[in-house]
């Protein structure tokens, strides 16, 4: 029962990482590092949770990105969340594929975003979430989720300007 219980959360684990990566790489506004950290906390958090049948894990990805969020939210509510080591983003080839311009210019725009505020634009715009189900992420209400997905997406219009097109064209 164990060695079964241990082989589906290895295949689990396995088909989410790269998209719970992908997701905190965005929250964390390119810190891969971070990112990684994130991903670690929350697949170890998803480890002991995993042998029980609670109704959370009828749907585990989804539990999962929950995990992921509220672990990063977290971590920005320590007080030694705001240091950096550096200004600089990591090379382009550690993003993966695409237009690199474009890649770094967005991570710009969400870091300058409240936590919260780039937590919402995630699951909303990049998690293709409800906005109840990014409610019930967040513990906010419906329209406190509207609310701040508004705002945070006219900072960005307002960051972006019409610079966004200019590298979408290319």
């Amino acid at each position: 029962m164990r060695r079964s219980l241990e082989g589906a959360f290895r295949e689990f684990a396995e088909a989410r990482a790269g998209q719970l990566f992908r997701s905190a790489c965005l929250l964390t506004s390119g810190d891969t590092h971070l990112a990684e950290d994130l991903v670690q906390e929350t697949l170890g958090r998803m480890y002991v949770v995993w042998g029980r049948r609670t109704t959370r894990l009828s749907n585990p990805a989804a539990y999962a990105q929950t995990v992921l969020i509220r672990s990063f939210l977290a971590h920005q509510r320590r007080r030694s969340a705001g240091e950096r080591p550096s200004d600089e983003l990591p090379e382009a080839t550690a993003a993966g594929p695409g237009d690199a311009t474009l890649r770094l210019t967005l991570l710009d725009a969400l870091r300058q975003l409240p936590p919260k505020d780039r937590a919402v634009v995630v699951l909303r715009y990049w998690e293709d979430r409800s906005i109840e189900e990014t409610a019930d992420v967040l513990h906010l209400s419906s329209a406190a989720v509207r609310t701040r997905s508004t705002r945070a997406l006219a900072r960005l219009r307002e960051q972006l300007g019409g610079s966004i097109s200019e590298f979408a064209a290319h």
